[in-house]
């Protein structure tokens, strides 16, 4: 069982602005081993500003992100090794095959000759992993970018609307992922529209952006 207590990420009186608008002020959390963190609110309320920030792929107004009580600026290395970003595009290139586009992720995630053909299958793209890109689906899309999941072996996991073009199935199959790496102590951020199974669990936690105008 994941130790609850130890505290993957925090946040400290993050605020953002964008062009003006204050989106949100002096948030503060905990992520711990274990947790599964919803970020709800409607569009325009910040939830993805919030989660590129806690990526490190934008600065805060004011307040910090934290990595194990460390700012992740000064422990960037060891969290970039740690956290697995999926944003809400899916960076899938449609030249590319559905194959080169993993290995293309995996690679620029650190990981090298891993079985990307086993990881499509777990996402139910056997058979497609040839296609070139602009043949597929959005559905295709986006579980070739959610295929990273089934060889990531970082704690932190920031996934951006992951359930987007994605059918019931596929939902249920991403649902029982999570479920693996958080009993497994892991922790995992997520932005969705959908209502959530893993919303019963024990260590499901929400925030809730509210639009301000």
């Amino acid at each position: 069982m994941p130790n609850s207590q130890t505290t993957l990420l925090s946040a400290d009186s993050l605020t953002c602005i964008r062009e003006d608008r204050v989106l949100f002020d002096q948030l503060d959390f905990e992520l711990n081993a274990g947790d599964i963190l919803q970020i709800e609110g409607p569009n325009g309320s910040g939830k993805s500003s919030l989660l590129r920030i806690l990526a490190g792929l934008s600065q805060p107004y004011e307040g910090k992100v934290l990595y194990k009580q460390s700012p992740i600026k000064k422990a960037w290395e060891d969290y970039q090794a740690d956290m697995l970003y999926i944003g809400h595009l899916n960076g899938v290139k449609a030249e590319l095959s559905a194959i080169d586009n993993l290995d293309f992720a995996l690679a620029l995630d650190g990981y090298q000759n891993v079985d990307s053909e086993t990881a499509l299958e777990q996402v139910n793209l056997a058979g497609f992993e040839h296609f070139e890109a602009a043949k597929l689906s959005a559905g295709q899309h986006k579980r070739t970018a959610l295929a990273r999941l089934w060889h990531s072996d970082c704690h932190i996991w920031i996934l951006d609307e992951p359930f987007t073009a994605i059918d019931k199935q596929g939902v249920k199959e991403l649902e029982q992922k999570m479920l693996e790496h958080t009993s497994n102590g892991g922790a995992i951020i997520i932005t969705t529209h959908q209502d959530l199974m893993l919303a019963d669990q024990p260590n499901y936690k929400n925030i809730t952006l509210e639009y301000r105008f």
